[in-house]
């Protein structure tokens, strides 16, 4: 009978607990998943997501437990009622009952009755959207600035910084024209109070210590 000595079980050791560590790794639930736009609708006691400009369907499968089932029946003022679905998830390809397969949602990032957001031109281009209400503001971010629309005020273009918050949060910033404007977003459910559409980012806009609130999503140029 042979017996390990003492030095090598000492030597082994961090070995085991690396590998361990690395199984005990969490697995990115994003991982594989791709963001699609598209309409839903009901169709057979299922909710179908049919790609912007395609004419394939799937099954929605709420995989990552985001609630979009219970947002659409919300929202869908009655059978056959269709609504624009900007979402992180996965295609299965095998075909169900009246669909061309499976998709898997992850992540929901907004959900708003509308027949024409997927034409909008200037979704790719943007980085982030936010607006608010009472009284009514907007911004559009990219890569070449952001810009502020107000009630009653022209266009007001401007460059901006963004800081990563901890938690998933963002702040963008900017002290240009001699205002000191900033953005800060929280991923938490928003819901906007007069059209009922929800978004994946809560918005708080701070113009030269006024404050007014709103919700917001990110745009079709980052990927995250």
């Amino acid at each position: 009978m042979r017996c390990t000595p003492p030095l090598l079980l000492a030597t082994l050791l961090p070995l085991f607990a690396g590998c361990q560590m690395l199984a005990d790794k969490p697995v990115d639930p994003d991982l594989g998943t791709t963001r699609m736009q598209g309409e839903l609708s009901a169709s057979g006691g299922h909710l179908l997501f049919k790609p912007c400009s395609e004419n394939r369907s799937f099954v929605v499968n709420d995989a990552g437990a985001t609630g979009i089932l219970q947002e659409a029946s919300s929202l869908a003022d009655g059978a056959g009622d269709k609504l624009f679905a900007d979402v992180r998830g996965r295609l299965a390809g095998s075909k169900q009952a009246n669909s061309d397969g499976q998709l898997d949602v992850r992540r929901l990032y907004r959900l708003e009755p509308s027949a024409s957001a997927c034409e909008d031109p200037n979704f790719k281009q943007l980085t982030l959207r936010a607006g608010g209400h009472a009284p009514e503001w907007d911004i559009k971010a990219s890569g070449k600035g952001m810009v502020l629309n107000r009630a009653g005020q022209p266009p007001l273009p401007l460059p901006f910084l963004e800081e990563q918050m901890p938690g998933g949060g963002l702040n963008l910033s900017s002290e240009a024209n001699g205002q000191r404007i900033e953005l800060w977003l929280a991923p938490q459910r928003c819901v906007d109070s007069v059209t009922g559409a929800v978004r994946h980012l809560r918005a708080e806009l701070r113009v030269d210590g006024q404050t007014v609130h709103g919700c917001a999503y990110y745009g079709g140029a980052r990927d995250n």
